[in-house]
């Protein structure tokens, strides 16, 4: 019995933090949550294999979402990265045709 509180209390504490989410996820926040669950579900199965599935997942759990945090964290930097480096090349090319732009004003000035 005490089982069935601790599962119900488990998918309602998720239902209320799923709602309670009223922005996107980072990319590192989906990297922690993917590798909390995915910690989570190789300790239950590793822990199984010894007869202790809960604190296999109680082990794993955690792991994985530092782990997740961590590779998401990477991801959310060049990600940022990459999108400096768009900005820097889209100021570029505005640059360059606001040059040719005045370059051919200059041709058309010094054929008169």
């Amino acid at each position: 019995m005490n089982r069935k509180y601790l599962w119900g209390f488990a998918v309602v504490l998720t239902i209320v933090v799923a709602a309670g989410c009223s922005s996107p996820l980072t990319t590192r926040e989906k990297g922690g949550l993917l590798g909390g669950v995915a910690g989570a579900g190789t300790g239950a199965i590793i822990g199984s294999t010894v007869g202790h599935a809960a604190v296999g997942a109680l082990i794993g759990g955690p792991v994985g979402l530092i782990a997740g945090a961590l590779i998401g964290d990477q991801l959310m930097s060049q990600e940022q990265r990459q999108d400096v480096q768009q900005r820097q090349i889209d100021q570029n090319q505005n640059e360059l045709v606001r040059l040719r732009r005045e370059n051919q004003r200059l041709r058309e000035q010094s054929a008169r």
